[in-house]
């Protein structure tokens, strides 16, 4: 038997080659690939560097640019207007209501407590439903990137902006612990109408701090993020009601609330509604005080809070009355505006209406329009007469009278023979009236209406004995201040105080005035005269049950119709008329102005004690006597 050598065989020179050739490869493609690993790290870097050196200063991070926010309060404290972005005061996460933030994170950022400033899950969650849709319906951006945009970056859509949004949330996830980027994120996020942040949309919108809350105000609240004035309860109550109830739902989903508790907070709907309308009174004054702000302290550069004179309650009561008696009057009487001032005996403004509907027309009658006041001049006049040593028991009489081709006639058309001043300036006797301003004599009777606070040019000559130069209501009423007070000068004003909003008081009202300017003496018989203009003469109409003096007054054709009078709590001027200066019907200061008038008034001395006119004090029989004896023996 034959054996056979077993021998190895040995590699071909071709399969060494192919390994060699795919080791090398492999070691080849490790090379590039680090190669090009180490080149993308490096565009990737300068990329990031990029972008990361045209990052804003994020040190300034409390810092923003935006117009300063002015917000007036009523004397009560109820806010009349706004103006500015307003930021409310900073508020931290551990003082709001548990609601608040859990709302916001249901509906915005359900993950925030768990990522690291993306949120991947929900940022795949919405690629996956915008690619459904075939476009944007979900958003991916956390609470961290939405600081991080608010507070540094504009809103422009590119990817630069977002790739520093990116970095930027990477940053404040390293720099501020969680708590601080939603503290951060409650001060600084836009709410609608001006306002940042929830104090200062809880303050807007529901009148309250937001550390109270209710669920479903924080729900309405956080309803606002996806599109503040799309959702603005003010602008779009029945918008923002169905977004609240999707809030709820989505609180509800994420664990925070029972399907009960959603139900039991929707039964609030209709007040929270209701309260975040808003307030619609006192645009006029809104308007004038906020021309006087810088006034009183310069440009203004930081958020401020005005505290105003304005009584909400007298503010409402006058303008309900005014437009409830033109709508009763407008077209029988052909009257289709009204103005109304309200000020303190000191000259503060308690309530101020500038026309029928401040939505139909801005322009402010009270303050800006300028009328012949007739007969409510008057008392101007026989102020003058009476610093000349006359009293009301002068007597005068109504006759016929021609001075310098001129002859001033009675609304009556008769002339009723002696009568006192008393009952001259009751019936508003206009010839009476020439006759003491003749004898005061007219440079004095201007003198004294610019002392009371006339600021209107007047014409030193008969006619104005009648009111013929134009005034406004606003100065007309004030120049009764004096009337009122004791005889004390007033300068009408509508701030209290000007304070930063958290920070000092820049302005605070302390006193003003021109001092005393009518004389004890005089001012009784001026009281005593127009207390009986109420009583038995032309302002019967506006008498209320206590004691209150005035005077009317009505323009050539009736082309305006005032009564102006006080109490020793309120001066109260009236004027009616129309824009185009086209006569009414027979409305004199007598009648609707009048009954106007009356109707406020009682409004504001509801729950106000009777008090005496300054010289009531004194019994009037005494003081008869004492003239009595005064012109019998003299001085």
């Amino acid at each position: 038997m034959s054996t056979k050598k077993q021998t190895k065989k040995k590699p071909s020179k071709k399969t060494s080659a192919q390994k060699s050739t795919k080791r090398f490869n492999i070691k080849r493609l490790l090379m590039w690939a680090t190669t090009l690993g180490i080149w993308g790290c490096l565009v990737l870097g300068a990329i990031l560097a990029y972008y990361a050196y045209d990052l804003p200063n994020i040190d300034n991070a409390m810092e923003v640019e935006r117009r300063p926010g002015l917000t007036l309060l009523s004397a009560d404290g109820q806010i009349l207007a706004t103006s500015g972005d307003l930021y409310g005061e900073a508020v931290q996460l551990r003082d709001l209501p548990d609601h608040v933030p859990q709302a916001i994170m249901a509906t915005e950022d359900r993950r925030f407590y768990d990522h690291f400033g993306i949120d991947v899950i929900g940022l795949a969650r919405a690629m996956v439903t915008n690619l459904a849709a075939g476009r944007i319906r979900q958003g991916g951006s956390t609470l961290t990137q939405q600081v991080a945009k608010n507070l540094f970056l504009s809103p422009e859509r590119s990817l630069k902006r977002k790739v520093q949004e990116l970095l930027l949330a990477f940053w404040l996830e390293h720099k501020f612990t969680k708590d601080q980027i939603f503290t951060l994120y409650l001060n600084r996020v836009y709410l609608g109408a001006g306002t940042y942040g929830v104090e200062s949309a809880a303050r807007k919108y529901f009148n309250k701090s937001a550390r109270n809350l209710s669920l479903y105000e924080s729900a309405m609240i956080a309803g606002l993020l996806k599109a503040p004035s799309r959702y603005n309860p003010q602008a779009n109550p029945d918008l923002a009601a169905d977004r609240t109830e999707v809030v709820l739902m989505n609180m509800v989903n994420a664990g925070y609330l029972t399907q009960a508790q959603a139900d039991q907070a929707k039964k609030h709907k209709n007040r929270v509604i209701k309260s975040a309308r808003p307030h619609k009174v006192a645009r006029y004054f809104a308007d004038w005080v906020m021309e006087q702000v810088r006034d009183y302290i310069g440009p203004v550069k930081k958020d401020l809070t005005v505290i105003t004179t304005l009584d909400m309650k007298l503010q409402r009561s006058a303008e309900l009355h005014m437009r409830r008696m033109l709508n009763a009057h407008s077209k029988q009487k052909n009257v289709t505006q009204g103005a109304v001032v309200a000020l303190s005996p000191d000259g503060a403004v308690r309530a101020m209406v500038g026309g029928y509907s401040y939505g139909r027309s801005q322009f402010n009658r009270a303050t800006q329009a300028k009328r012949q006041p007739g007969s409510a001049f008057k008392p101007f006049v026989f102020l003058a007469g009476v610093e000349q040593g006359l009293r009301a028991d002068s007597v005068f009489k109504d006759a016929p009278l021609t001075l310098n081709n001129w002859s001033p006639r009675n609304y009556s058309g008769t002339y009723k023979g002696d009568m006192t001043l008393e009952q001259a300036l009751a019936d508003s006797v206009n010839t009476i009236a020439v006759k003491v301003g003749q004898k005061a004599g007219f440079k004095n009777v201007v003198n004294t209406a610019h002392r009371l606070g006339i600021t209107s040019d007047l014409i030193s000559q008969p006619a104005i004995t009648l009111g013929v130069s134009e005034v406004s209501l606003l100065e007309l009423t004030a120049a009764y201040g004096p009337f009122s007070n004791g005889g004390y000068g007033v300068f009408p004003f509508g701030i209290e105080t000007i304070k930063q909003a958290n920070g000092p008081i820049l302005y605070q009202r302390s006193g003003g005035g021109t001092g005393q300017i009518i004389q004890t003496d005089h001012l009784r018989e001026m009281n005593q005269m127009m207390k009986t203009v109420m009583t038995t003469g032309t302002g019967k109409k506006a008498n209320i049950n206590r004691t209150v003096a005035g005077k009317s007054g009505t323009s050539q054709d009736f082309r305006d119709a005032w009564f102006v009078g006080y109490s020793a709590d309120l001066v109260l001027g009236v004027w009616m008329g129309n824009d185009n200066e086209k006569p009414m019907k027979k409305v004199s200061g007598g009648t609707l102005p009048a009954e106007l008038w009356g109707q406020i008034m009682q409004d504001a001395h509801t729950n106000l004690p009777p008090k005496p006119l300054p010289g009531d004090e004194q019994p009037r029989a005494v003081e008869k006597v004492k003239g009595f004896f005064e012109r019998l023996f003299g001085n």
